[in-house]
């Protein structure tokens, strides 16, 4: 359970500054877990503001609407799965770009 206060603090970051408190841990903290999931919080918010607004812009094929609202929750849920796996104490890889950063 090392860094526990980080590792949260990372995670609820999505909902204020999400790519922010990301950068700035990874460059003032030196732990490996923190930099690895500071990165992988960075690339999540990245990926899934490409995945909403190309939703966005599938609206039109009506296929939009439901991508729209898988990927706002997904957004919302992750966060919320790593702040309860952080206080766990558990691991926790954001999905889509987890397995991209080792």
């Amino acid at each position: 359970m090392q860094n526990t206060g980080l590792k949260i603090l990372l995670h609820a970051s999505t909902w204020f500054a999400p790519f922010l408190v990301p950068f700035v841990l990874f460059l003032v903290i030196n732990d490996e877990e923190i930099k690895k999931l500071s990165i992988q919080a960075i690339l999540f918010q990245l990926v899934m503001a490409v995945l909403i607004t190309v939703s966005a812009f599938l609206i039109i094929l009506l296929i939009g609407i439901p991508m729209l609202i898988i990927f706002g929750i997904m957004a919302f849920v992750v966060p919320i799965i790593g702040i309860i796996k952080a206080i766990n104490g558990d691991t926790f890889n954001y999905p889509i770009v987890g397995s991209w950063i080792k």
